[in-house]
């Protein structure tokens, strides 16, 4: 069973976590990371418009499915 509280206030969440502990009830905690609706657009617009600062370490990614599939054709393949 999985319950999910929240609350704006410390100490009552620290009562609820401390009555959890003596009743052996495993609590997981998770802080909210953008609290208001423009921090959540500030969060929302960063993650949309990341750019990396640099070269990717994968690879081409071409280049690694020609090398793992070269035993046999791949279709529309111009290599």
């Amino acid at each position: 069973m999985e319950l999910v509280l929240r609350s704006d206030s410390e100490s009552s969440m620290a009562k609820i976590v401390a009555l959890a502990k003596k009743l052996n009830v495993t609590v997981e905690q998770r802080d909210v990371i953008a609290k208001t609706n423009a921090e959540r657009e500030e969060l929302l617009n960063k993650i949309l418009n990341f750019k990396a600062k640099g070269k990717s370490s994968f690879g081409d990614a071409l280049e690694w499915q020609i090398e793992e599939r070269k035993d046999r054709n791949l279709p529309f393949s111009d290599r």
